[in-house]
Parts: structure tokens; C-alpha cells; sequence
């Protein structure tokens, strides 16, 4: 299952920079895509940046391209989501997620899920 684990804190103000973490307990990265999704409130859940089971590349929503980068660290099994320049509309619930296919260039995904516990990030002064 994977488990997610926030790095620091969940508020921060407008302009800031945040760190998420996940660990992907049991799954080995070779062989899962991964992403990070959020939900804020009323409204869908979105793909925020995927990186695909083929050839690790990463895809970034438009609203978040050029502010946020996601990794992985195969021999840690972590999977990281690094926020900056954050704004107030960046404010929801982050999930992170492995799955057996990822496609590349986007979030969808096929086969198996594995969802961690959403963590609140909160962007507002």
C-alpha cells in the first residue's frame, strides 16, 4: 500500500514552497507509474503530475507547469512533490497514488490502484 507522508507543514502563504512525501511501502517503483492528485473542495479530483511506468517522463496539469516537480527515488521507494510559487487555488486535499500503467503525457492510468491518505495543503496568509 502506499502510505503518504507529509514534509512540513500544511499552511503556507501565497508565494511559499511546500514538500510532499510518500513512501510506496511494498511496491517497487520500477515497475508502478506514479502521481499526485488533489480534490479541492467542491470540485473533482485532479491530476496534478503523473510520471509514467514506461519511461519515468512527467506530465504537469497546466495550472501547476513550471511550479511543482514530481520524483521518485527507486532505492527509498519515496515518491516527492515538490510545490512552489504556491497559490491560494493550489489549496486541497494531495493524494499520491502508484499504479501498473500510467500512460505517458498524462494522469491516465490502468490496472491496479494504490492511494495513500490525503494530506490538506492550505495556501492563504
Amino acid at each position: 500500500m502506499c502510505s503518504c507522508r507529509r514534509s512540513g507543514g500544511g499552511l503556507v502563504q501565497p508565494g511559499g514552497s511546500l514538500r510532499l512525501s510518500c513512501a510506496a511501502s511494498g511496491l517497487p517503483l520500477d515497475y508502478y507509474g506514479v502521481g499526485w492528485f488533489r480534490q479541492a473542495p467542491g470540485k473533482e479530483r485532479e491530476g496534478v503530475s503523473c510520471i509514467s511506468t514506461s519511461d519515468d517522463s512527467a506530465y504537469y496539469a497546466d495550472s501547476v507547469k513550471g511550479r511543482f516537480t514530481a520524483s521518485k527515488e527507486r532505492f527509498k521507494n519515496m515518491i516527492y512533490l515538490e510545490m512552489d510559487s504556491l497559490k491560494p487555488e493550489d489549496t486541497a486535499i494531495y493524494y499520491c497514488a502508484a499504479f501498473d500503467t500510467v500512460v505517458i503525457g498524462s494522469c491516465t492510468h490502468y490496472g491496479n490502484e494504490y492511494w495513500g491518505k490525503g494530506t490538506q495543503v492550505t495556501v492563504s496568509s
